[in-house]
């Protein structure tokens, strides 16, 4: 369907044919980010708009559709000091000219999406409906006191922001949760979002009361009672808060801005038209060939080749499989370096400390961001350590994924960056790597969450787990002298080292939260119960605590460094 005639250049857009999931075609339209000659014809390698980056590919012109292109908008040149014109090029993705649009109308120029500070309004975006924990503000401060009260509502945050496998993951932005002080208000529109929560006895921020909105009693602590009722069913409970209580551990930071420390920083200044094209086109893990879905900084001569050789146990990378045959007769590894900690059967876990262990976390690094987008550490390992599940087999324990974590984490961070390959997805590996994380949480007496923004798989994987960890604890409890059981926010946060923020979200997005006489109950219905029951059915590799073997370490003093 395309022209020879017509130029196309990179920053074209235009729809381009490929197969759904149905194997079925469809044309959805695509960025042209390069163009390559090939012996006899040009090829272009495209992203499919408002899908995710790992479906970008190397395209054949009889698959593009020239009557609906679209060229990018031209450079605009603005004169400089010194009499010389200056330009900038503008990005494909945000100026483009739409030919069919009539009328000399300028291109349109959409500004970065970058998040509001908290004291700011957002307008309103169409979101899943669901029912929200509501919070009565504080009591205003005595005379000699007062605080200064800001006059705009306070920004919310919303929960369900996160890409969809749908979605392009080069336009994400951080995926923030509350702090401990906030929680949920009902609305009447469709939208859920979060409001900072003034504890009773505290004129730290003040709140003001909002027109046309009625709050109920004071329910919104997480260490409120929640009691345990039944509906539709003997066996499916439901549960309410009883005001009264005071949450004794809110904290005082208010995330502001998005973290710039870490493996996951959102500065997305790295990402240019390179770095947005996948440059490795396979690599061969032990008896697994894995085609990369993102670029990885691999050394640039060796890019070129056909087949990027990995050692499956050192991860160092070679060029030939006669280079590979000669390491694997010189390296002595047949597991990951580092403490085993955890086995079980033929599953093992390894702890490895990025600055012991340098050269194979650098290695390590390389390999996850091949599949892992928003990663931006590769070679700064010091502060880092690497949690390395393996499946042990006669040849020696093979590499099945891993989770990364900070040595000292000032916002209780227990995963920086965590990946299962994907020979050993869609098998229980990636619960089973949360779990775990969660198990060493337990350990320490922490409770943890997980480096944001996650990624859209990372996303799915995290709220499954949150939700059959907090319904397992919520269908195990049992009535006392005849009441209907009750439990806190805050024990459901202790029992599972899941931080307050991830209990009340997930709560929020099974639509469990109902208001029933003057309390909050969460009710699970026989839909949710049977579903929940099913999952565990399949739910076959668990994380046994006996068999862990880990002792943590205090890394605020450098010495254990």
């Amino acid at each position: 369907m395309a022209d020879t005639t017509v130029d196309i250049v990179e920053g074209c857009r235009l729809p381009v044919l490929r197969k759904n999931q149905e194997n079925e075609d469809e044309w959805p339209l695509a960025e042209i980010l390069s163009v390559k000659d090939i012996p006899g014809k040009k090829v272009y390698y495209v992203h499919y708009i408002d899908f995710n980056k790992r479906l970008d590919e190397w395209v054949t012109p009889e698959r593009l559709d020239l009557k609906k292109l679209q060229f990018p908008k031209k450079e605009a040149k603005t004169p400089t000091k010194n009499g010389l014109s200056g330009s900038r090029p503008s990005s494909p993705e945000r100026d483009v000219v739409r030919p069919a649009r009539p009328g000399p109308h300028p291109p349109v120029t959409l500004p970065p999406v970058t998040p509001a500070p908290l004291h700011q309004t957002t307008q309103p975006q169409p979101q899943r409906k669901s029912l929200e924990i509501n919070v009565q503000p504080a009591a205003a401060p005595s005379r000699g006191k007062t605080l200064p009260t800001p006059k705009r509502k306070a920004e919310p945050v919303s929960l369900t922001s996160q890409p969809s496998p749908a979605t392009p993951s080069s336009t994400e932005t951080p995926q923030t949760y509350p702090p401990a002080r906030e929680a949920f208000t009902p609305k009447s529109n469709n939208r859920e979002e979060h409001e900072p929560l003034t504890t009773n006895g505290t004129t730290r921020r003040l709140i003001p009361s909002q027109p046309g909105r009625k709050r109920k009693a004071n329910c919104g602590a997480t260490d409120e009672i929640i009691k345990v009722f039944q509906y539709n069913s003997p066996r499916c409970p439901s549960a309410y808060l009883p005001s009264g209580e005071d949450s004794q551990d809110s904290t005082d930071g208010i995330p502001t801005a998005p973290r710039m420390t870490g493996s996951l920083v959102s500065d997305r200044s790295h990402d240019d038209i390179v770095t947005r094209m996948k440059n490795i086109d396979c690599i061969e893990l032990g008896r697994h060939r894995l085609k990369p879905w993102y670029f990885s900084p691999y050394p640039q001569e060796l890019t070129a080749l056909p087949i990027l050789y990995l050692c499956e146990f050192c991860l160092k990378y070679l060029k030939s499989l006669k280079c590979l045959q000669r390491h694997l007769t010189k390296c002595n590894l047949r597991h990951p370096p580092g403490n085993e900690i955890y086995r079980k059967g033929t599953i093992s876990f390894f702890e490895i400390d990025g600055r012991k262990n340098k050269m194979y976390s650098q290695n390590l690094c390389l390999l996850a961001k091949c599949f892992l987008d928003h990663k931006t550490l590769y070679y700064d390992t010091d502060p880092f350590l690497f949690y390395v599940m393996t499946e042990y087999d006669s040849k020696g324990f093979h590499i099945v994924g891993y989770f990364s974590k900070e040595k000292e984490s000032t916002e209780d961070y227990n995963v920086a960056c965590i990946l299962t390959l994907p020979p050993y997805q869609r098998r229980g590996y990636g619960k089973l790597l949360i779990e775990f994380s969660y198990e060493l949480s337990k350990v320490e007496g922490k409770t943890g969450t997980p480096e944001k923004p996650l990624s859209d798989l990372g996303l799915l994987s995290y709220r499954s787990y949150w939700s059959q960890t907090i319904l397992e604890i919520l269908m195990d409890l049992k009535s006392e002298n005849g009441e209907r059981p009750q439990i806190t926010i805050n024990e459901i946060s202790e029992i599972t080292s899941v931080k307050k923020e991830d209990v009340i979200s997930t709560l929020q997005y099974l639509n469990l939260i109902n208001y029933y006489k003057g309390q909050y109950i969460l009710t699970l219905s026989e839909d949710i119960v049977d579903g929940h029951e099913r999952a565990m059915q399949k739910r076959h590799l668990r994380i046994d605590s006996k068999c862990l073997h880990f002792t943590p370490k205090d890394w605020s003093k450098r010495g254990k460094w």
